[in-house]
């Protein structure tokens, strides 16, 4: 039979409180889970997860608190991770199980052991690199956290160097997106804005910084098929709204608008899938160049 997960004896934890009952301190908790403008006016974020908690430990980001699920023995990772955020300052806290549960979004004897309070970065384009591959990805208006969180997830693994947000839309920090993330939105910059107006104005100041950058628009009217568009010059690609599509003040800025070819009865895919195809196309053709350019060489 396999081993038992190896358990520590849970040692006193320096500064811990307590938190066993459904009291202010865990209602506020709560509010970082469903109430977004709580969420943001706080400057907080809950983080879930094995991978996303490494993933925080491994950025920049400021972990302010800890919560700590109130049992007898905890695992090595977790001992290791509390002990980490608390030399940086980090309060800890002990929550009883069936409050963790609820802050985990599990059933309660599937208590998480241990949950991030993570400062929310700022929405500051300086934070998204500029490399001479430029690779960006532009969601105009989305209504689904699920699907920000899944293109930031593609953008991450696809090579892409950061997500704007831009105008009225999903929380990239509501729980839904960073768990469809599975925690890419830890590690890539992800900026909001309330219109295309600053981004535009990024854009234009890249280009007077010599990137030759475009912009590429995702539509199913779109002029061009997606392989021939150029995608090894730096890019920004723009995907709309899930139900109307692309804003018109987008459309007008776009370089070029490119489709996917459709084989069958559908014509549109869902705007995490577009963008995923899309981003795969562009890594196919940069690597493609990458070896045409080394071979030549």
């Amino acid at each position: 039979m396999p081993s038992e997960p190896r358990q520590h004896r849970t040692k006193p934890v320096s500064n811990t409180k307590a938190v066993s009952t459904r009291n202010a301190t865990f209602q506020y908790w709560e509010t970082l889970l469903g109430n977004r403008t709580k969420r943001n006016r706080a400057g907080e974020m809950i983080v879930q997860g094995v991978r996303p908690i490494n993933l925080v430990l491994e950025s920049d980001l400021e972990v302010r608190a800890v919560l700590i699920t109130h049992v007898n023995g905890r695992s090595r990772w977790a001992s290791e991770t509390i002990a980490t955020v608390e030399s940086a300052g980090a309060t800890s806290w002990l929550v009883a199980p069936d409050l963790m549960a609820e802050l985990g979004e599990k059933d309660e004897e599937e208590a998480p052991e241990l949950l991030l309070i993570v400062a929310i970065p700022a929405d500051d384009l300086s934070r998204i690199p500029t490399p001479a591959d430029a690779l960006y990805v532009a969601l105009d208006r989305p209504a689904s956290p699920g699907n920000i969180g899944s293109i930031v997830r593609s953008v991450d693994a696809l090579g892409g160097h950061g997500v704007i947000v831009t105008g009225h839309a999903a929380d990239p920090y509501d729980p839904r997106a960073l768990r469809a993330s599975t925690g890419s939105a830890i590690m890539t910059p992800t900026v909001r804005l309330p219109s295309i107006r600053p981004a535009l104005e990024w854009i234009e100041q890249l280009r007077a910084d010599g990137v030759d950058i475009q912009i590429v628009g995702t539509d199913e009217d779109g002029t061009h098929d997606v392989w021939d568009v150029d995608l090894t010059k730096p890019t920004l690609l723009v995907t709309g709204n899930e139900h109307s599509g692309m804003s018109a003040a987008w459309k007008d800025a776009c370089d070029v608008l490119t489709r996917i070819p459709m084989t069958g009865h559908a014509t549109s895919l869902n705007a995490a899938n577009a963008t995923a195809a899309i981003l795969y196309e562009a890594t196919r053709q940069r690597r493609t160049a990458g070896r045409n350019a080394a071979a030549t060489r």
